[in-house]
């Protein structure tokens, strides 16, 4: 069967995980094609430098495929997809010694994002935009770890503190403190305007390559 003909969506992770085992390997892009936004984002939160980010991303889908069989399916497949993620981040952290930074050449490296433009914004307002994106992002970069991970989590991929907890192995009441030092640390005020789902994009040719390096290799 081509995955062309595959009515992805309506294919849950469970079924899409059974047939993976079962053999058809080629299924396995459709979890990373579900999954590169939000792993790309968790990583994101520990890591500043893309081409590390993407190494990390590579890595953890191949673990993630190699371990396939041990997901037991007590949670679910993006909070256990997200362990991995946030492990191989923390390891390769480790191994390289390295520590967070801000890039001040971020907007020359093509680390931030503009929207796409729909043909309703002038010059103007993409530019607004772009400076908004950038603040947004250098600000979260300046999070101490453990709060960034979360506001990552929380208000920009959207997982529900249950979610969060089950993913970082905290309780529910930690999470909501450790989230609302977050906000106040980031001047909450500023952010209900500024932040979106499109902040740390990943997608098009980025994911295509993510998707392709994985899948040469299982």
């Amino acid at each position: 069967m081509k995955l062309n003909d595959i009515t992805i969506g309506k294919m849950s992770d469970s079924e899409i995980i059974r047939r993976v085992l079962g053999g058809e390997k080629e299924l396995f892009e459709i979890l990373m094609r579900r999954y590169n936004q939000t792993l790309y984002r968790v990583i994101r939160s520990y890591m500043t430098v893309e081409g590390d980010v993407e190494d990390a991303m590579q890595e953890a889908y191949l673990k993630a495929y190699e371990k396939l069989d041990q997901f037991k399916g007590t949670a679910a497949f993006s909070t256990w997809l997200v362990r991995i993620g946030m492990n191989e981040a923390l390891q390769k952290i480790r191994k390289n010694k390295r520590i967070f930074f801000i890039d001040e050449h971020a907007e020359a490296s093509g680390r931030i994002f503009l929207l796409p433009d729909n043909g309703q914004m002038n010059p103007e307002k993409n530019v607004i935009k772009h400076e908004t994106r950038l603040m947004v992002e250098k600000s979260i970069d300046q999070l101490p770890e453990k709060y960034r991970v979360i506001f990552m989590l929380h208000q920009v991929e959207g997982m529900n503190n249950t979610e969060i907890s089950a993913a970082l192995d905290l309780t529910e009441s930690n999470v909501k403190v450790r989230l609302y030092r977050a906000k106040k640390m980031l001047k909450e005020e500023l952010f209900k305007q500024s932040v979106d789902v499109s902040a740390f994009e990943f997608g098009n040719c980025r994911c295509d390559r993510i998707v392709q390096f994985v899948m040469d290799r299982i």
